[in-house]
């Protein structure tokens, strides 16, 4: 594929970081196979922010020739007791309801699931036997306790002083995951970005150069102004980790349902959702029914050929965008009416995840989420 379309598939939304572009750019001239990974923490029900933010990006990198690889990371997820911390559960989510849930999305976003490997930690690790210990160890040996205690950014600052020794050992497991399987592209939100610098850091002077892959975060649909007003702030101040643990706090998160739009949410639970979302007129950067269109339906519309079409109820009429920036414009001068946004942010949505949610709620898939629900009740 030629160089420049290959950077635009990695660059292109949901990505809002590259670390280095440069370093992309060297592997791709010289024809260095591009292997992708992204671990994923087994907790509760996949949400738009879990389970299809990063999955556009999969389907982009698939379309670039790249190696992808979605890691189940069972013992991370034992580490901070997700679960109840029952390792038995986590394991049998990550094997059943998550894989089921991650190659439908693949699919139904027009990515080839058979082209994405499985990967469960826990085995990859008995697999390797003591290598990955001993790794684990040289790895460990070049980080701070300061800097991995401050890196285990999914818990945010808050609960810094409360961790565990295991999960101080979060962040070197997830360089040396990195390391160990061979990957040079590491794919994760945000809020993976003080680990994935560790682990570019740690491989200058390990002789390994892996490039870090960021994509936005879907803000909780239950946002206030209160929480804007501190995201801005966050911003404003030019601390970059700042900034993003106030964007950990506020995430759309599946420990807040009603801020949350999970995968097996039918029709009418999405449209009570969307139509209660906070959506202030004129704001576009603190604003979650926008954050949906930018990094959950315009990647979408974008993979299609097709553009953004909001209509004006009021006045009728259907207002037409090639890109999200001159949305963007649109929304800011006022021009697009927050309803007419719900409106066409909840067909798009119903549109997209139809083939989804129709598996979860009236096909083979119901069992995984009767499963799950059972297990989030005993919790």
């Amino acid at each position: 594929m030629d160089i420049e379309r290959c950077i635009e598939l990695f660059r292109r939304l949901p990505t809002i970081e590259i670390l280095t572009l440069d370093r992309l750019r060297e592997y791709l001239s010289t024809g260095v196979r591009l292997r992708h990974y992204i671990g994923y923490e087994i907790s509760g029900f996949l949400h738009l922010g879990t389970g299809v933010v990063p999955i556009h990006k999969i389907v982009d990198l698939q379309n670039a020739g790249v190696e992808t690889r979605i890691f189940l990371a069972d013992y991370h997820s034992w580490i901070n007791r997700k679960l109840r911390g029952d390792l038995d559960t986590i394991r049998k989510v990550a094997t059943s309801y998550y894989i089921e849930a991650f190659k439908k999305v693949i699919s139904a976003l027009g990515g080839d699931s058979g082209k994405t490997k499985f990967i469960l930690a826990s085995e990859f690790y008995e697999s390797l036997g003591n290598k990955y210990f001993e790794r684990l160890l040289k790895i460990s040996m070049e980080i701070t306790l300061s800097r991995a205690r401050r890196s285990v950014s999914i818990l945010g600052r808050r609960m810094i002083e409360s961790l565990s020794l295991a999960q101080v050992m979060y962040v070197p497991m997830q360089v040396t995951d990195i390391f160990t399987l061979g990957v040079n592209v590491a794919h994760g939100g945000i809020d993976q970005r003080k680990a994935h610098v560790i682990a570019i850091d740690v491989g200058d002077k390990m002789g390994y150069k892996p490039i870090a892959l960021h994509h936005g975060m879907l803000l909780g649909i239950g946002l206030t102004q209160s929480d804007a007003e501190i995201l801005k702030k966050a911003e404003e101040s030019g601390d970059k980790d700042q900034f993003t643990d106030a964007l950990i706090s506020i995430k759309m998160s599946k420990s807040m349902p009603e801020t949350a739009i999970f995968l097996h949410d039918d029709k009418d639970t999405l449209s009570r959702k969307i139509r209660k979302a906070y959506c202030p007129p004129k704001e576009v950067k603190y604003n979650p029914v926008v954050s949906l269109l930018e990094y959950v339906i315009y990647p979408y519309l974008m993979r299609r050929g097709e553009v953004i079409k909001i209509e004006n109820i009021k006045k009728g009429g259907v207002m037409e965008y090639p890109n999200i920036n001159e949305f963007m414009e649109d929304y800011q001068g006022g021009n697009i009416h927050p309803l007419d946004l719900k409106h066409a942010v909840t067909d798009y949505l119903i549109k997209m995840l139809n083939p989804v949610t129709e598996y979860f709620t009236e096909g083979g898939g119901r069992k995984y989420i009767e499963e799950m629900s059972e297990i989030m009740v005993t919790r």
